[in-house]
């Protein structure tokens, strides 16, 4: 449907700008859904791998901490000894104008975080286990978050562009199509009209 305009040359040409600028936002937004797309697809295959490396290592985890409990007992108090991990940092990079966390670990624990005494080589294989398990979760999360904010402004893109091409786009190339009828309509009318004027005045010009 023609957007309601008078048709004068002032507003084709004002509609005519608003046409090319819309292709010009539908190109861009196509542009910008094609690179996210390719970033996301990209982090979804390093999610995949990622995944089957955590199932192991935490099945490698919980297994050592079991051979743990079965030489010491159970290993509570020696868990509450040690301090709560505090040294994750979130910053941000820019892909496109969304913003892609970019997660990182410095950790603040102790190289030694439990005392020998009381303790075995089951244990420490335990906790470097778990320590392993932490950094790839912490990777994981990293490219989760990652996927979830592109699939959504890959969503948002897509939905812009659309309304681009199946609505503003149709609708301007519309409006300049019936300005130009109306205008070259009345371009021949107003041709008609000189004629039959001009006629007039030749007739008068030879009757006097």
């Amino acid at each position: 449907m023609a957007l309601a305009v008078f048709p004068t040359k002032g507003n084709l040409i004002n509609i005519k700008k608003s046409l090319n600028l819309a292709r010009l936002g539908f190109d861009l937004m196509d542009r910008k859904r094609n690179i996210l797309v390719r970033e996301m697809m990209s982090l979804i295959d390093t999610a995949k791998s990622i995944r089957g490396e955590i199932e192991k290592t935490y099945a490698e985890a919980y297994l050592a901490l079991q051979k743990a409990n079965i030489t010491l007992g159970v290993c509570e108090n020696i868990a509450n000894g040690i301090e709560i991990e505090t040294g994750v940092h979130i910053t941000y990079r820019s892909v496109m104008g969304v913003e892609i966390p970019k997660v990182t670990l410095e950790s603040t624990l102790s190289p030694n975080a439990y005392g020998f005494t009381g303790t075995n080589s089951q244990l420490d294989i335990a906790y470097i286990k778990f320590e392993k398990a932490k950094q790839i979760s912490i990777v994981l999360a990293e490219i989760e978050n990652s996927v979830y904010r592109l699939a959504n402004a890959i969503k948002t893109t897509q939905r812009r562009a659309n309304a681009l091409k199946n609505i503003n786009i149709p609708q301007f190339e519309e409006t300049v199509k019936f300005i130009s009828d109306a205008l070259e309509e009345k371009e021949r009318e107003e041709f008609s009209r000189m004629k039959v004027i001009k006629r007039t005045k030749e007739q008068q010009e030879q009757t006097s």
